[in-house]
């Protein structure tokens, strides 16, 4: 526990190497100082005594300790180091020297350094602890990397949170972290992380690379690239950087090259742009969802010049898919309702289409649907095809049946008020198919005579 930690007093020979009474006099205004927790005094003292005599480990020691509790773990580091190269045997320079690996996430080197001090003092309770806390923190960067690799990022901030509480400085674990908070759309939590770095190295390439990260999974493009640009400029082989930064600038185009060729009415052209934006990076949720609203809105103006039925369904299937997407990233009451007419133009699709079956326009008046029934009907009565095959009899009688049904319909303003809607008519009871065949030939007899 570095709170426990004491500075060494320069006894032996061999450790002060005979250091001189300047030095002497000022490590013991250091060690005054640390214990009055008066670090920063404390170190200028140390730094001192070192100054006076520089081949005293001791005095590398006592520094490196006072370095560890102003959290300034690197300089902490080289100190220790110089400590043991000075005197390989100083037990507590080996064991401030792993205590500063693990603090910076390096368990490996930190392990061996807590297994010399266990060989130069077996029973030391402190190098065993920290020695499984090293084995520790080492499988929890295993499992982080498997599930990385798995897309598991839940996890991966899981085993961060631990491995950075054995390891509090370590910059690596909390850029991972964030990384893995922005892909799983946290982006308060990962920007907060970003910023805390950045404020202490404004040039983490890092850090700018999961800031940009946030503004991008944000749709905020443009300043994301500002930031890909300035890790990049830290970094230049930072490859994450260059990916996303590629990735948003290639987003940006192909919607602003969709949104373009729409405004022209190219539906078609604007259709397959967004559907290719779209598989740019599909891990960009919040421009997807408005890129999917784009092509769903694009399918639906390509649908108004296609004639089958087939063509129709196909592409309403297609929007319905698109904005059940857009409804699941941000359920709005827009996306509800665009989600809803979409399902409902789709269900409308896959039905008979009476105004077809008569061949007329969905703004027929009621004169016009009866001549339309009149003419359509008397085209398929069976007393026209009576002396047809039986295979074009059946199918004569089924389209008669259909223009019976249509005109069923059509010609009552409530159930057409209400088929034109996309109600179920046969499930509201409002319809009960249509009747029999006898039943329209004397509908047809009655009211239209030949």
């Amino acid at each position: 526990n570095n709170n426990t930690i004491i500075c060494d007093v320069a006894i032996t020979l061999g450790r002060s190497h005979a250091s001189c009474p300047d030095a002497e006099i000022f490590k013991e205004q250091g060690n005054a100082y640390y214990s009055k927790k008066d670090y920063p005094a404390a170190f200028n003292y140390y730094t001192k005594a070192i100054d006076a005599s520089p081949k005293t480990a001791s005095y590398y020691g006592n520094r490196a300790a006072t370095l560890m509790m102003l959290c300034r773990f690197r300089e902490a580091l080289e100190d220790s180091q110089q400590a043991v190269r000075l005197d390989d045997g100083f037990m507590k320079g080996h064991l401030r020297e792993g205590k500063c690996h693990l603090s910076l996430g390096n368990a490996m080197a930190a392990a061996r350094c807590f297994q010399k001090v266990l060989e130069l003092e077996p029973s030391n309770k402190e190098a065993q602890l920290e020695k499984k806390n090293a084995t520790t923190l080492l499988e929890y960067e295993r499992m982080a990397d498997f599930s990385f690799d798995k897309r598991d990022f839940r996890k991966v901030v899981y085993c961060m949170d631990r491995a950075i509480a054995l390891a509090p400085t370590c910059q690596r674990f909390k850029i991972l972290k964030a990384e893995c908070l922005a892909l799983l759309g946290r982006y308060p939590e990962a920007q907060s992380v970003a910023s805390d770095i950045l404020r202490m190295d404004a040039t983490n390439a890092d850090a700018l690379y999961v800031r940009g990260l946030c503004l991008y999974y944000e749709d905020c493009i443009d300043k994301a690239v500002q930031f890909f640009v300035q890790a990049l400029r830290m970094a230049p082989d930072h490859e994450k950087a260059r990916l996303a930064c590629r990735n948003a600038k290639a987003l940006k185009a192909k919607k602003e090259e969709g949104n373009q060729v729409f405004k022209n009415c190219s539906y078609d052209a604007a259709y397959q742009l967004y559907t290719e934006a779209l598989a740019i990076d599909p891990n960009n949720i919040k421009t997807n969802a408005k890129l999917y609203c784009n092509r769903a809105t694009a399918g639906a103006k390509v649908k108004a010049s296609y004639v089958t039925g087939y063509m129709d369904t196909e592409l309403y299937e297609e929007a319905v898919r698109d904005y059940e997407k857009v409804y699941q990233t941000e359920k709005t009451s827009e996306h509800k309702q665009l989600l809803k007419t979409a399902q409902m133009e789709l269900k409308k699709s896959k039905r008979k289409d009476y105004y077809k079956v008569l061949g007329v326009g969905k703004n027929a008046t009621e004169d016009e649907i009866k001549k339309a029934y009149r003419k359509r009907a008397l085209m398929h009565h069976p007393d026209r095809h009576s002396s047809a095959t039986a295979e074009v009899q059946k199918e004569e009688e089924k389209k008669f049946k259909e223009v019976g049904e249509a005109f069923t319909i059509l010609s009552d303003p409530k159930k057409k008020m209400r088929y034109d809607s996309g109600h179920d008519l046969e499930d509201d009871g409002c319809f009960d198919g249509g009747g029999d065949f006898t039943t329209h030939c004397f509908f047809f007899i009655h009211f239209f005579p030949f």
